[in-house]
């Protein structure tokens, strides 16, 4: 399997679930729900993405756009949103934020901890939404997640446990599982601690496992080449903008070295990934409208808790196990919200 032909598959699934996103947008237009701001009064909020525009970015736009219509907000009528794409480093995503808090913004969404971070340091006053962030807490976001205090809230996956359930399900589907390798981003601040949780479920189920690094797509082909020496029997890759960004060269190297991967997005199974297991990230800034929502309406950000994804989806995809010779356990494809044939 090439990237062309990994990467026509992502667009092709995302294309479909996007016409419907847009199709549920256009019936909720009209009539607006109750609350919305009088005609004439048009507010303006940022919205920052570390990934360049993709039918996935797309998808995760539509949602959250489709949940500000839900909300009463529609784009270009009431609300404008000065959309920006920041690089995957702090100091372009500081750049970014700092433009939006001169365009007198009134709220910052943004779609990654690294962005969150640099959006804080860059201000104390204009309220930020985060969309995925693991562990704002451990990071330095905020004080608590039931009160937040500072000018950051959202939501997290935090308590979910959801890095220890992808190693039970990754050793439920290959039999004989002993070593099993890590794909992290070392350049984001929740990769550790989603790698300390694999490592303490995994240390239950004694399984030994290998953390591999990587930050740049030339480092994704060298942690490849590394998990190929030293074969572990299958491999998780964690949440990360970059990995998102490079999501049909993950499949097509795993493919190539038939290594089953467990991947916390349900579209690189869609596009020929073995499993996944995580939120649900369009739900995830579906959900972020409802705290732009309530923040434009006059709510402060420290006074709103940070809410845990509740939205999680387990694929599989019986074509990628056949091709590596897995038969999946039926109480496992029982379980499955998605069995691709």
């Amino acid at each position: 399997m090439d990237s062309a032909d990994v990467t026509s598959r992502i667009t092709c699934s995302l294309e479909r679930r996007r016409f419907m996103a847009m199709v549920a947008v256009g019936l909720l237009a009209a009539p607006l729900v109750a609350g919305a701001q009088q005609a004439g009064t048009v507010r303006r909020i940022g919205y920052i993405s570390n990934s360049p525009s993709s039918p996935l970015t797309e998808a995760w736009w539509g949602a959250f756009v489709a949940g500000l219509r839900e909300q009463g907000w529609v784009e270009h009528q009431n609300i404008v949103v000065e959309r920006r794409y920041a690089e995957l480093r702090k100091e372009a995503a500081l750049v970014v934020a700092e433009e939006l808090i001169r365009l007198r913004v009134e709220v910052i969404v943004v779609s990654s901890t690294l962005t969150a971070l640099a959006a804080k340091q860059a201000t104390t006053t204009v309220p930020i939404v985060v969309t995925v962030p693991s562990d704002p807490v451990a990071v330095g976001l905020v004080t608590s997640l039931a009160r937040p205090g500072g000018n950051v809230t959202g939501l997290s996956f935090v308590g979910t446990e959801l890095a220890g359930k992808q190693v039970d399900l990754l050793k439920e589907a290959v039999p004989g599982l002993r070593r099993v390798a890590v794909l992290a981003n070392p350049t984001n601040a929740s990769n550790p601690l989603r790698t300390q949780e694999i490592a303490e479920v995994a240390r239950a189920l004694k399984l030994q496992v290998d953390v591999v690094n990587a930050g740049t797509h030339a480092e994704i082909q060298e942690a490849f080449a590394t998990m190929a020496r030293r074969r572990p029997g299958a491999a998780i890759i964690l949440a990360d903008p970059l990995f998102v960004r490079e999501m049909g060269n993950l499949v097509r190297l795993a493919a190539e070295q038939r290594l089953p991967v467990m991947y916390g997005l349900r579209e690189a199974v869609e596009a020929g990934g073995l499993m996944s297991y995580g939120a649900s990230f369009t739900d995830l800034f579906r959900r972020a409208a409802t705290y732009v929502d309530r923040i434009l309406k006059g709510a402060k950000p420290g006074d709103l808790p940070i809410e845990q994804a509740t939205k999680f989806e387990l694929v599989i995809n019986l074509r990628t196990a056949k091709a590596l010779r897995l038969t999946i356990p039926q109480a496992l494809l029982l379980r499955a919200d998605q069995v691709i044939p």
